[in-house]
């Protein structure tokens, strides 16, 4: 964590690290994510296919409540730093299943 959010703030930020195959699993945001890609080329994926491929210096912004799911390529590291404003209830985070390995490799042909 760079900054968790403390009262009155609800601002959340983090350095999160991938290395070559690493993803989170499937999740949503109560108010959306925004994640500025820090170094190496990585993927964004969302529940109706759509994937980006991203790379250092890029900006994404995940909308409120949209399910996604983001990690480094199966060759390549990527790093993020993601931003998160939170609710009352901590930082509006639901997580959800795993990416299925058939997913992930779907997505790597972007």
């Amino acid at each position: 964590m760079i900054e968790a959010p403390a009262e009155p703030a609800r601002l959340a930020t983090a350095l999160v690290r991938f290395t070559p195959g690493a993803r989170t699993h499937w999740h949503s945001h109560v108010n959306g994510q925004i994640l500025y890609i820090t170094d190496g080329v990585g993927l964004v994926g969302t529940r109706d296919g759509n994937v980006v491929r991203v790379s250092a210096g890029q900006i994404i912004k995940c909308p409120p409540g949209e399910e996604h799911w983001h990690g480094g390529t199966d060759t390549t590291l990527m790093a993020h730093i993601a931003m998160v404003v939170g609710d009352a209830n901590g930082d509006g985070t639901t997580w959800l299943e795993p990416v299925t390995d058939e997913q992930y490799a779907a997505a790597l042909t972007v």
